[in-house]
């Protein structure tokens, strides 16, 4: 079930925020476009929270290493990580951003 991580507007846009969803670490990113994205916020290369990277286009990357995940499916883009990172449901409501990590997007 998805729940509220906050509004819409607290979201700069390509400024990663970190949010924690039911015990889980999630980073959220307003892409230039608009659209709202949720991933897991640990880097798997590193035990770096990828909420204090920065955005490219529709990556997010790790400020320890450079390490670069993919908004829309968590893959990574380049080494040093190999594992891709959790992608989560994101719903916009009335102004306000849910989130459900309990059913994470299937990476392909």
């Amino acid at each position: 079930m998805a729940e509220k991580v906050c509004a819409e507007d607290d979201i700069a846009v390509d400024t990663p925020m970190r949010v924690v969803v039911d015990g889980t670490a999630v980073a959220i990113v307003k892409d230039s476009a608009g659209t709202v994205h949720a991933i897991g916020d640990t880097c798997t290369h590193g035990d770096i929270s990828l909420a204090e990277g920065f955005v490219e286009g529709d990556s997010l990357e790790c400020w320890a290493h450079g390490s670069r995940f993919s908004l829309t499916t968590g893959k990574p883009q380049n080494f040093p990580a190999y594992e891709p990172v959790p992608v989560f449901r994101v719903e916009v409501r009335d102004g306000e951003v849910y989130v459900d990590v309990h059913d994470p997007v299937p990476v392909d």
